[in-house]
């Protein structure tokens, strides 16, 4: 939208739509599961917790919940996540992070935005991204 504000619909099995996705959660309760050397969950600290309301098409657009200081320029969608550009130059990443496409340095899906904390570090500026079906480009520019 003009304001900045990201608007989403579709298939979210893997949370590319940054909503509550029942499959991220199971494979987060199952990694935690068979974690080696965890404690065993307690009941009050079950990932899926059975009165949330997982969503896995959404038929209508739904407003992508950010803080309300960004606002988005640039979105992309590959097979299974997502990349947002912000105004400020940040990008965030959701989804299906098998291979990494996320860009936070390990291979963990996610069905909330992230910020990608490397380009902040190395002083970069996200200007535009792409995602491919397994991939993420980002054009950026140095800072200083």
């Amino acid at each position: 939208a003009e304001a900045g504000d990201l608007y989403m619909w579709g298939w979210n099995e893997s949370g590319q739509l940054a909503l509550p996705s029942k499959a991220l959660a199971e494979e987060r309760a199952q990694a935690k599961d068979t974690g080696a050397g965890d404690s065993p969950l307690l009941p009050q600290e079950q990932p899926v917790a059975e009165d949330v309301a997982f969503i896995s098409i959404q038929a209508f657009p739904a407003l992508l919940d950010l803080p309300q200081d960004l606002e988005v320029t640039g979105v992309s969608c590959g097979s299974r996540h997502t990349a947002a550009v912000t105004r400020s130059g940040e990008l965030y990443t959701w989804g299906w992070g098998k291979y990494g496409q996320l860009g936070h340095g390990d291979k963990a899906s996610s069905d909330r935005p992230r910020r990608v904390e490397f380009l902040v570090a190395e002083g970069l500026r996200a200007e535009e991204v792409v995602c491919g079906p397994w991939t993420t480009y980002v054009c950026v520019q140095e800072l200083g």
